[in-house]
């Protein structure tokens, strides 16, 4: 049995909770239904969740049989569920770049839609976005930032000691030059977006080799190639102000970016993939982001549960 990622294990955790939460209804019973068929590996975390039924009786009624309403409450149910998933892969098998063990175990993280300011030692502000884990280790002669997951924004202090700040990522290291930017990881690669100053990138594969990236630049790259460098996308670290700003964005790019502020799935028909959106939207609220967008595009919303909406052609 091959391994599953930790967003599939996820996923299977909070359809366990929600459909154990009060009287599920057929809608959110169809939407499940529909994520199991979607991809094998759906599937196949379901059934991981079938062998362990008598633990999960076992940890607590909460989880069991969830009753509690808050969200917070259902996230720790999911998280109880959720390890018992991956503490029963076989020996261990998801390893720590794929998965997010260490990311559970992190020194700070957010949830889907949750977003959060720190202040390190130093005075350095770190903000992190949606479904953000780092692990933060200040030394005598280095500032080091581990992005597990996510993405984060980093303005940097001036250090009275002169120690180097570093981010690393699984795929290297961007070393900052007293700088404001952005670093997102995701699936296998790193993108990093300046907007004060520059950066330098080194991907494991060539550590010899650093590409400096100035500010207006962002670059992408993996643990053995650094790609092109290209003008940073405007707005990068809007979200850190609860907001996604863009021009002229395909819909399909604009739903697969909003996707990572809400639980669940959310889909684009390929009928209005290719329609065009523009403007500044609060990420407080994603559900009145998406019934606005029926007011200005020939599109609508199909609901079938609170987990699961799709932008379809009218």
């Amino acid at each position: 049995m091959s391994s599953l990622d930790f967003a599939t294990l996820e996923a299977a955790a909070r359809w366990y909770v929600d459909l154990r939460s009060d009287s599920p209804n057929e809608a959110l019973r169809e939407a499940h239904r529909r994520w199991l068929e979607r991809d094998p590996r759906h599937r196949q975390a379901w059934e991981r969740l079938g062998r362990l039924q008598g633990k999960l009786e076992q940890v607590s009624p909460a989880v069991a049989r969830p009753t509690l309403a808050a969200a917070r409450a259902k996230r720790r149910d999911v998280l109880k569920v959720l390890s018992l998933l991956i503490a029963s892969g076989a020996a261990g098998t998801l390893a720590w770049q794929t998965t997010s063990l260490p990311t559970l175990m992190a020194d700070h993280r957010t949830g889907t839609g949750e977003r959060r300011r720190l202040r390190l030692d130093d005075g350095t502000e770190l903000h992190l976005n949606t479904a953000t884990a780092v692990d933060i280790h200040y030394s005598a002669s280095l500032r080091e930032v581990r992005l597990l997951s996510g993405e984060i924004l980093i303005q940097t202090a001036r250090d009275a000691n002169a120690r180097p700040f570093i981010v690393h990522t699984a795929e290297g290291s961007i070393r900052a030059l007293g700088t404001r930017f952005v670093v997102r990881h995701n699936d296998g690669l790193t993108t990093v977006s300046v907007q004060e100053h520059a950066v330098e990138v080194r991907p494991f594969g060539a550590v010899q080799t650093a590409t400096r990236v100035e500010a207006g630049q962002q670059v992408d790259f993996g643990e053995q190639h650094v790609g092109l460098l290209q003008p940073a996308i405007a707005h990068a670290d809007a979200w850190s102000r609860d907001m996604l700003v863009v021009s002229d964005w395909a819909l399909a790019a604009f739903i697969s970016e909003l996707q990572r502020y809400r639980p669940g799935h959310l889909g684009c028909a390929a009928s209005v993939a290719g329609l065009r959106i523009s403007g500044a939207f609060h990420l407080a609220d994603t559900d009145t982001i998406l019934d606005n967008l029926t007011a200005t595009l020939p599109v609508r919303i199909r609901r079938f549960s609170r987990y699961w909406a799709s932008v379809e052609s009218v």
